[in-house]
């Protein structure tokens, strides 16, 4: 993935719905645009949540959050023809995994990048037969592909401990700053954490925005250093997409890569010091400085107040896949990393899976509830 500049990215996600026509209109919207790549989500419901989790409100009504996900299944031959017309469209393709499955069949159609989302970022399963498979094409001679990796409801040692997993002088992940609230207020967006985070790691950092305003967020990320913008586009935003509410449409997402390259043409020509000063001047003169500069915020890394609730739930525990008796032996098929989401209750982290296998539970447990201390009593092995 040779790229230079910022590269825009327009999150497709599921907003698609199973349909190849309107997945194909969302990619040429995407590309006349100006984007540079389109996004996709590679979903499988049961890698993702457990069918308990809750339902979640649409304009069609409430509607149960795991029976969504799984109206949103295609076969993997959905992605593989959306990668050739995105290519036709003269775009990259990419694609975020949420399990083993999913992550296999994606690598086996050659992505130009695989995006692992924030909740994922301590799917450490999954981030680690990610590296397992990029290793293993840098020893077979090929590329590794590259990843992305979204940082939203983290905190730096979560960040840190994900891109230890992922690992490989020879092709280092692109971290994203993201805020994981639908919509994310742009007050709280701390954008100079793009800068900052490139410090503290050591590698290339981009946005993924989802706030509202086509400009605010995405501009001053340029300021930053941002190498990489992404956030979602829909056909209209009064469809039924789960993302669909917070998207922008093909002509906001024009005036988004148009003010982009606008302020990439400051850094140019003022250099990057005096370019970021010209970019935050001209935005304070259009949004006004107070506003301008809360978007900036401290650079200091911490939960945004719009994400501290979730910390824990969107992010991925260990649940049991159902009702298990005190004395009864844990085995694989009885846990699973999954997100919490709704109305269950948070379970231990996944760097736990393979030591409560094996153990044997002091009491009764529910079907999808989250794994806890108190339910292990000893292990039989």
């Amino acid at each position: 993935m040779q790229y230079t500049g910022n590269m825009i990215i327009a999150e497709i996600g599921t907003a698609h719905g199973g349909s190849l026509k309107k997945a194909e209109d969302l990619i040429t919207a995407a590309a006349e645009a100006g984007c540079d790549a389109v996004k996709f989500q590679w979903v499988y419901a049961d890698e993702i949540l457990h069918p308990e989790t809750g339902k979640v409100q649409l304009p069609g009504g409430p509607v149960k959050l795991y029976d969504r996900f799984k109206s949103l299944e295609v076969e993997p031959a959905f992605f593989s023809h959306m990668k050739n017309f995105a290519h036709k469209k003269n775009v990259l393709f990419m694609c975020s995994p949420f399990g083993l499955k999913s992550l296999s069949e994606l690598i086996k159609i050659e992505p130009d990048a695989i995006k692992i989302a924030s909740p994922e970022l301590n799917h450490f399963q999954l981030l680690s037969a990610l590296n397992e498979a990029r290793h293993s094409c840098l020893h077979n001679g090929c590329k590794p592909v590259p990843v992305i990796l979204s940082s939203g409801i983290s905190k730096l040692a979560d960040i840190e401990r994900a891109l230890e997993i992922l690992y490989m002088p020879e092709s280092e992940p692109t971290l994203l700053h993201c805020i994981t609230s639908y919509p994310a207020p742009e007050e709280e967006y701390n954008v100079r954490l793009v800068k900052t985070l490139a410090k503290i790691f050591g590698i290339k950092t981009g946005i993924s925005d989802h706030s509202m305003d086509p400009v605010l967020v995405p501009s001053l990320a340029v300021s930053q250093g941002s190498t990489i913008t992404e956030k979602h586009i829909t056909l209209c935003r009064k469809t039924d997409g789960l993302d669909d509410p917070v998207a922008l449409e093909p002509e906001q997402f024009a005036l988004m890569t148009h003010d982009i390259h606008q302020a990439e043409a400051m850094l140019r020509h003022y250099g990057t010091e005096l370019g970021a000063e010209k970019i935050i001047q001209q935005i304070s003169a259009q949004y006004g400085e107070e506003k301008v500069q809360k978007v900036l915020g401290t650079g200091i890394k911490k939960l945004a107040p719009s994400e501290k609730q979730n910390y824990g739930r969107t992010n991925r525990s260990l649940h049991f896949l159902h009702t298990m008796k005190k004395g009864e032996t844990l085995k694989t098929g009885d846990i699973a990393v999954l997100r919490t989401e709704k109305i269950l209750t948070p379970g231990i982290g996944p760097e736990y899976l393979e030591f409560v296998i094996g153990a044997r539970l002091q009491n009764n447990v529910k079907n999808g509830s989250g794994v806890q201390w108190t339910d292990i009593i000893c292990r039989d092995r």
